[in-house]
């Protein structure tokens, strides 16, 4: 008892000095990283209030959730009419989904092989008490998976979160804009903009909630599950970040060498736009901070409102890495030993039906639930990750982040787009 109320008085003297520190920076990553050590020890010490403070971070997604559609319209529409000819949009596009496919396979492939390596779902028992929670599975056929991608009414697309049918509808929308005479493209071509610049001084507004919105969420998470959930899923988890971290050191980081990255100023720019996708698992979130910062490097905002949106649809490569493993992870607690070549089907399937997930919390658990019932695998399985599933969404939600960033970097070099601007500390984009 008396050890037990020495960790209480260091968690608190920790929180303490992580408040002080926070405000002697007043930086806005340092405070969504404070306020998630805050967020932990609330969640442990008051769990109580910790449920309740779900609240805060629901508010939070929401207002964000109402500034995607209109950004992506904006910033797409804006990235395709703006441009001087639609060949060039051709191009780009085309140079775009190649290297989104080569790197979400790459992603894929490593996925595959950490899983068969580390073997965390084998003898792996559910544990008592995971509730099931109600998420909609339906399996598709490849007609379905097609028909998905286009929208039959813009606004239900808007109202359900469709993010790749917003994406097609804006796509064609500015193919149409660059088609109309003149005097009508540049209105429409300078209200998108204009738009665009409104959806984030709205953000810039938003993100004031930005830390409260973390620390609800961790709260509410730590509460829910504590510390010692993690003792049946440790290996699973551990072998999430670790394919993660080869990922991004075998693949991102070789990539961005070979375009000539300045790396060290590609993560200054990235710092808070993937502390704040990692905190609220929700890459949404960080997207109008990563376009500006992205600008703040030197890619044209032309090439980062036409690259990144698509690769918030095409590019999810933490979510695809993250897909493959627990597809083979739900085989192994079931005991169904899957060959290689059903792996690669499985994973591939997967692929298709990932795009245009949006960066949601527990969006992939659905297509995950999806593919079970399209493979035969029973769905109770899936249900033990939803007691890490924030924790390991963390991950793969940053490395989707990490990986749009580069993209609109790789894409604008190939193209010979890029600015040479001196870099705009993150600070100074968008203040939270």
């Amino acid at each position: 008892m008396q050890l037990a109320t020495i960790y209480l008085v260091l968690r608190w003297v920790a929180v303490a000095l992580a408040l002080y520190y926070g405000y002697k920076k007043r930086d806005g990553t340092i405070w969504i990283l404070v306020s998630m050590v805050v967020g932990v020890a609330i969640g442990l010490d008051f769990p109580e209030l910790g449920k309740e403070l779900k609240v805060v971070s629901k508010v939070f997604l929401r207002l964000i959730k109402t500034i995607i559609a209109p950004l992506l319209f904006a910033t797409l529409v804006y990235g395709i009419a703006g441009h001087s000819n639609l060949k060039q949009v051709g191009r780009m596009g085309l140079k775009s989904i190649i290297y989104f496919e080569v790197v979400t396979t790459l992603a894929l492939i490593i996925g595959l092989l950490a899983i068969n390596f580390s073997g965390a779902g084998l003898g792996l028992k559910l544990p008592s008490g995971v509730e099931s929670e109600n998420l909609a599975v339906k399996s598709q056929s490849w007609q379905d998976v097609v028909l998905h991608i286009f929208p039959e009414n813009i606004a239900k697309s808007v109202y359900e979160g469709e993010v790749l049918q917003v994406v097609v509808f804006s796509i064609l929308f500015g193919i149409g804009v660059a088609m109309v005479a003149q005097e009508h493209q540049k209105r429409m071509v300078h209200f998108t903009e204009s738009l665009a610049e409104v959806m984030f001084k709205f953000t810039e507004a938003i993100m004031i909630l930005a830390p409260f919105a973390v620390g609800a969420a961790i709260a509410f998470t730590v509460s829910q599950m504590g510390l010692e959930v993690l003792q049946n899923l440790f290996m699973l988890l551990i072998t999430l970040y670790a394919a993660l971290v080869i990922f991004l050191l075998t693949t991102l980081l070789p990539i961005g060498l070979l375009v000539g990255l300045p790396i060290k100023r590609f993560v200054q720019a990235i710092a808070e736009p993937v502390s704040l996708a990692f905190a609220t698992t929700s890459s949404e979130a960080a997207l109008p901070k990563a376009m500006r910062a992205m600008e703040g490097l030197g890619v044209p905002r032309k090439v980062v409102a036409f690259v990144m949106p698509m690769g918030y649809s095409f590019n999810l490569d933490g979510t695809t890495l993250y897909l493959s493993l627990a597809s083979v992870f739900v085989a192994q607690i079931a005991g169904i030993d899957l060959s290689w070549k059903q792996q690669l089907l499985m994973c591939f399937t997967l692929m298709l039906t990932s795009k245009g997930v949006a960066g949601v919390p527990r969006a992939s658990l659905v297509i995950l639930l999806g593919t079970c019932a399209a493979f035969g695998l029973p769905s109770e399985p899936v249900f033990i990750i939803l007691g890490i599933d924030v924790l390991m969404d963390m991950a793969r939600t940053s490395v989707n982040v990490i990986g749009n960033c580069l993209a609109t970097y790789v894409i604008a070099r190939w193209e010979g787009e890029l600015l040479g601007a001196e870099i705009v500390e993150p600070n100074n984009v968008v203040e939270p």
